[in-house]
């Protein structure tokens, strides 16, 4: 089966290992994803720091870790020349990541232990419907918790690694600082307020959140106190406390010219929220859709950054809405729409939006004239106001081809 292959570890001196026959743990495999959305289900309702969201990104990565858990150890209880270190590191390597991103071993280790809850649970039904000898079942039981014990050790240990160098205990502090103010979910202003304290950062009144991109194995900039940083991640994040504060504007100053994005000035509790914003105008600028100079800010770029959340509709709408221009050949359709989209932008100034396109009045009042023609008087209609500006914008902004 896809779980007992290629796992290649070497057994642990724990009692009961790799000692029952692989018919005996035949019937379990088909319920490991089962089991893993059970476990899961059992953290999130018992554990605040792992309350997210089951299809968020560090949701997934929980569920890929504990439907891993189960697989491993479905392998090594069946298999007596199944070596361990490997399944060693990965546990490790989870109780280090969880040390960097500032949340604490006796959660993951109580994870663990719920997950044991659950897993127990299942065999004792498993043995009640095949009518297992009560030896079998307590020597997978048994096992069960060896499993347990070797996995949290290593977790621990990865843990240690990380926890335990010089001037890592502010660090992990201010790891997890970080992590609960951009975690899923609403964070709770309670402990976000107690845990500031013990870190020594001020607690603010607001907060946003800086997405960055670039790094490239460099070591990362060194950046003022206030400001939270986590370098970890694969879209590393910065918390900046206060940001529309006159005396913060320079925190982002040592950043250089690495590609940076602020999200929107949000409450303690909605930090995700100004990353999610945050990333999302980073992978904006990277497609060239927002211009690129100097650190985004998400607040000066509304219209684009909405518009991206909804394209699929846009996109649905525009071949109806703006039939008349999609028919046109590529040139005239992008005077136009420029035209159209200056024109509304200026408050239907027809000597504004020459300006600003940089033509003559009568230049615009001209192709004014061939709009009006094209969608016959539906220009002056108040209600489509808003819609025209919406799908002009996000057609130039967004979707138009680029020019030969």
């Amino acid at each position: 089966m896809s779980e007992r292959s290629g796992t290649g570890v070497r057994k642990p001196p724990e009692p009961f290992w790799g000692t029952l026959p692989v018919e005996v743990v035949e019937p379990l495999y088909p319920y490991v994803d089962d089991v893993a959305h059970e476990m899961i289900e059992w953290i999130r309702e018992r554990i605040p720091e792992y309350a997210r969201p089951f299809g968020s990104s560090y949701g997934k990565k929980m569920y890929g870790s504990v439907r891993r858990a189960v697989s491993d150890f479905l392998v090594v209880v069946s298999s007596p020349d199944a070596s361990w270190e490997p399944v060693r590191e990965i546990y490790a390597g989870i109780g280090a990541y969880e040390a960097r991103k500032g949340r604490s071993l006796e959660s993951l280790q109580t994870a663990m232990r719920l997950c044991g809850q659950v897993a127990a649970r299942l065999f004792t039904q498993t043995a009640a419907r095949l009518d297992w000898p009560h030896e079998t079942l307590g020597r997978l039981i048994e096992s069960l918790f060896a499993y347990l014990d070797a996995i949290s050790a290593a977790a621990a240990d990865g843990y240690a690694r990380v926890h335990d160098r010089p001037g890592s205990q502010r660090e992990h502090l201010r790891a997890r600082l970080h992590a609960m103010l951009t975690g899923d979910g609403l964070a709770d202003r309670v402990a976000i307020t107690q845990l500031a304290r013990s870190t020594g950062w001020g607690t603010p009144s607001s907060i946003a959140v800086v997405a960055v991109r670039g790094l490239a194995g460099q070591a990362p900039p060194l950046l003022p106190p206030p400001v939270l940083a986590d370098w970890q991640s694969q879209v590393p994040s910065l918390v900046l406390p206060d940001p529309d504060s006159p005396g913060h504007r320079h925190l982002l100053a040592g950043l250089g010219d690495l590609p940076a994005a602020v999200g929107p000035t949000v409450d303690l509790s909605r930090g995700n929220v100004s990353l999610m914003w945050a990333r999302r105008a980073l992978e904006l600028a990277e497609t060239g859709k927002i211009p690129v100079g100097g650190v985004i800010r998400c607040v000066d770029h509304l219209p684009t950054l909405v518009a991206s959340m909804g394209l699929d509709l846009i996109e649905a709408a525009i071949p109806q809405r703006l039939a008349p221009l999609m028919d046109l050949n590529p040139n005239q359709r992008r005077r136009l729409v420029s035209t159209l989209l200056t024109y509304l932008e200026n408050g239907r100034n027809a000597a504004a939006a020459a300006q600003r396109l940089n033509v003559h009045t009568q230049t615009v009042r001209y192709r004014l004239s061939s709009l009006e023609d094209l969608f016959s008087g539906e220009l002056t209609d108040p209600e489509r106001h808003l819609e025209l500006l919406l799908l002009l914008h996000s057609w130039q902004r967004l979707l138009e081809p680029a020019a030969d």
